[in-house]
């Protein structure tokens, strides 16, 4: 059998409730998150529930597009999101198995590619 641990977030950010500086829906410390460098991502809601993990080649751009795209998976759900985890995964391979793993551990809510669960 293949155990899988998951990595230790490297950058956690969380929402602000009445941010002054600029922000993207609560969130100001974007600039925390590795502009060049790719990994995987989960947002949590208030409760600490898993509502969506994706990975990227770059992932500030590619979380920062969740937030500002108009096709995102959660466009209509954005509110909901208080805290980011991120996680520093060079390797695409792992970065696969990594988000794959996790939306079915955790029953990402809101993930519905790749979900084996019923």
């Amino acid at each position: 059998m293949i155990n899988i641990t998951i990595p230790t977030p490297d950058v956690s950010i969380a929402k602000q409730d009445a941010p002054v500086l600029s922000n993207i829906y609560g969130f100001t410390d974007f600039h925390l998150i590795p502009r060049d460098k790719g990994g995987i991502f989960m947002f949590y809601n208030a409760r600490g529930d898993l509502l969506f993990v994706g990975k990227a080649r770059k992932l500030r751009p590619r979380i920062k597009k969740h937030f500002e795209d108009t096709v995102s998976v959660i466009k209509e759900h954005r509110n909901e999101v208080t805290k980011i985890d991120v996680c520093v995964v060079e390797d695409p391979v792992d970065r696969e198995i990594y988000e794959t793993y996790i939306i079915n551990k955790f029953r990402a809510k809101y993930n519905v590619d790749k979900v084996l669960f019923t």
